[in-house]
């Protein structure tokens, strides 16, 4: 059995990678992307945090959030928002007995990965590494051409330049994938 232990630091800053059931290619999709959408609107509402960055990618998802003060429960959000998504599109995708007895969907895989962000450049590989991921997968060839990114909000907040990652090696860590 694995050792493994959740950060808890509240307040923190987390990167989060979470990955479609058996890696369809369905999180781009028009119904899931506004189901997920109300879902974290949804949690959000009761569950405040705040999202840095965000990149949905066919399969998977990166982000970073910040919570607030005080509060270092990321993993119930992250269960609410994965259960909302779901009921809104029931029936979907195949499941096994034991995911069925575990009451879980034929949509997320069971667990997401997490690192809390150490330090200020460490936010900035991550939010680099997460923007420049459709390029990395060869979805697209350039950062700015990937609809489905917090890329062009931070442009216009004027965080990256709208060429960012056209002539850069991003950084390509382990980052949970």
């Amino acid at each position: 059995m694995s050792d493994y232990h959740r950060a808890r630091e509240a307040g923190a800053c987390h990167f989060f990678t979470l990955v479609s059931h058996q890696r369809l290619c369905v999180l781009t999709d028009a119904p899931l992307r506004a189901a997920l959408r109300r879902a974290i609107e949804r949690v959000r509402l009761h569950r405040p945090f705040i999202i840095e960055g965000w990149v949905l990618l066919p399969d998977h998802l990166h982000c970073v959030w910040r919570l607030p003060e005080g509060d270092a429960d990321f993993g119930s959000r992250w269960s609410m928002i994965k259960r909302l998504t779901s009921q809104a599109l029931p029936g979907f995708g195949s499941i096994s007995l034991s995911r069925s007895l575990r009451r879980e969907s034929g949509l997320w895989q069971r667990c997401l990965w997490e690192q809390r962000i150490r330090d200020e450049e460490d936010y900035r590989r991550h939010m680099d590494y997460l923007h420049f991921n459709p390029v990395k997968h060869g979805l697209v060839d350039c950062v700015a051409d990937w609809p489905w990114s917090s890329f062009h909000r931070l442009v216009k907040e004027g965080m990256y330049p709208a060429d960012w990652g056209s002539d850069t090696k991003v950084n390509d860590g382990e980052y949970g994938e």
